[in-house]
């Protein structure tokens, strides 16, 4: 095993494109270069041999656990019967339209069918496509900016790393496009004014969103996209009363609300939709990561009842819908996601999520509450944060050039646990597959506080 890893990361340096790495640092080998070879449970293992706890679930995603057969049978099962055809045309398979059913039988209220993709970044260009489409057939052919959210992630293609708010993204690519829009982020730990309560930063927020759609013109304004929670910029759960706030806003203006549920859907936050937890009434949904628990790759749209109508209305008037992949509701996809969601229910998944998602927070905050270098411990079902901060009553930023949160991910990984360092500060995030006991999440609590207390030790002195 040893010999094939070191000759795995030498065509690995030499001929694998990565996403989101350093490119030159890899390819020099002057940074690690981690080869896996297996998982189960919430543990993975690499080609060296070394077991480590996944606190952040491949991606969000592997919300079952790794190595789980009912899955992997059900591929196997269905490429034998029938490999791939493809979903053009009225054509459908047995899996991908019973798992159209079943995500509808858990979707939000109001929600009637789904068009399935491979990818989280796909599902919000198709988005994107058919909040134009549906103002075009609706004759408003103005009405087409959407706002997103500053720090919120929305794919990383050409418009949906635009929907991104993200600088990464955007860097060195000609990003952001027209016509999408920014707006602030809910993230109330980095509030301007300390002084001020959620309930008016809540206030605040939704002000913000009033101003710009007026600058803009509410007749130019057509969609809202947000994730329920903050996910890629930071782990940030939005303040009690802002989903309201916001909504009031998009209603008073009719405009569409896009709910990101690619991280939140299926269970993360405690419930089977982050739309249902802060009574959001969505008109399209983007689903992926918890569909297949990242068995095989499939995202979604679910397209509301309301815009379902419209488009039925478009396609009367205007004939097929130009819109569509290749690999759209792909049989051994499909079979993955029933299967994933029949473990979900089976194994009491969300009931878990919220259970040890809350007590894995109430011992984080145990943990680490006092530590001087710790700002903000927030989270939701099995999402969780800890943000650190030279002085966090103010919630002030650590020098970039000292790497603080990548090596305190790095110290984590030394102790056996994957968490992940966000991006745009010093977070480190967690998001266990939902199988999470309460002594696995005691050992994810013990590790971070060893990797924090390592690293703060090598500071430099605070004045």
């Amino acid at each position: 095993m040893l010999n094939r890893g070191n000759e795995l990361d030498a065509w690995d340096r030499d001929h694998f494109f990565h996403p989101s790495t350093h490119m030159g640092m890899h390819a020099r080998g002057e940074s690690p270069n981690r080869i896996m070879a297996g998982g189960e449970g919430v543990y993975v293992v690499d080609m060296q041999g070394r077991r480590s706890l996944d606190a952040f679930a491949g991606l969000y995603c592997v919300n079952v656990g790794y190595g789980r057969k009912e899955i992997s049978d059900a591929i196997a099962e269905q490429a034998h019967r029938l490999a791939y055809y493809h979903a053009y045309a009225g054509h459908g398979s047995e899996p991908s339209i019973q798992l159209a059913k079943m995500v509808i039988d858990r979707a939000p209220k109001g929600m009637s069918r789904v068009f399935f993709g491979l990818s989280g970044s796909d599902a919000n260009e198709t988005n994107i496509k058919l909040v134009w489409y549906v103002n075009n057939v609706l004759g408003r052919p103005e009405k087409k900016k959407i706002i997103s959210r500053w720090r919120g992630y929305h794919g990383s293609g050409v418009m949906t790393g635009s929907l991104t708010g993200l600088e990464l993204f955007h860097k060195a690519f000609d990003l952001p496009r027209a016509p999408i829009l920014h707006t602030d982020a809910p993230y109330y730990y980095r509030r301007t004014d300390r002084a001020m309560s959620e309930e008016a930063f809540a206030d605040q927020c939704a002000a913000r969103l009033e101003e710009l759609i007026l600058a803009e013109g509410p007749d130019t304004v057509a969609a809202f996209i947000g994730e329920p929670v903050l996910g890629t910029g930071g782990i940030v759960p939005p303040p009690a009363t802002y989903w309201a706030k916001i909504q009031a806003v998009l209603k008073r203006y009719d405009i569409l609300l896009i709910a990101d549920e690619v991280v939140t859907g299926f269970g993360r936050l405690g419930s089977m939709f982050g739309s249902d937890h802060y009574g959001m009434e969505p008109d399209l949904i983007t689903i992926a990561k918890g569909l297949t628990s990242a068995y095989a790759p499939l995202s979604g749209v679910i397209v509301s009842e309301k815009l379902w109508n419209v488009l039925v209305k478009g396609s009367d008037q205007l004939g097929v819908i130009g819109h569509g992949w290749t690999y759209s509701s792909h049989p051994l996809c499909a079979a993955a996601g029933v299967a994933n969601l029949e473990l979900v229910d089976s194994l009491g998944l969300v009931a878990n999520a919220r259970e040890v998602g809350a007590y894995f927070k109430a011992a984080l905050v145990d943990a680490l509450g006092r530590n001087p270098i710790v700002g903000d411990i927030r989270g939701e079902g099995l999402l969780a944060a800890v943000e650190l901060s030279p002085d966090p009553a103010r919630g002030a930023l650590f020098d970039p050039a000292l790497k603080v949160g990548p090596k305190v991910a790095a110290a984590l990984l030394e102790r056996g646990v994957i968490g992940r360092a966000m991006p745009q500060g010093d977070i480190l995030g967690f998001a266990p597959p939902l199988c999470l006991t309460r002594e696995e999440a005691d050992v994810v609590v013990a590790a971070t506080k060893g990797a924090i207390e390592a690293v703060a030790a090598t500071l430099p002195a605070r004045a």
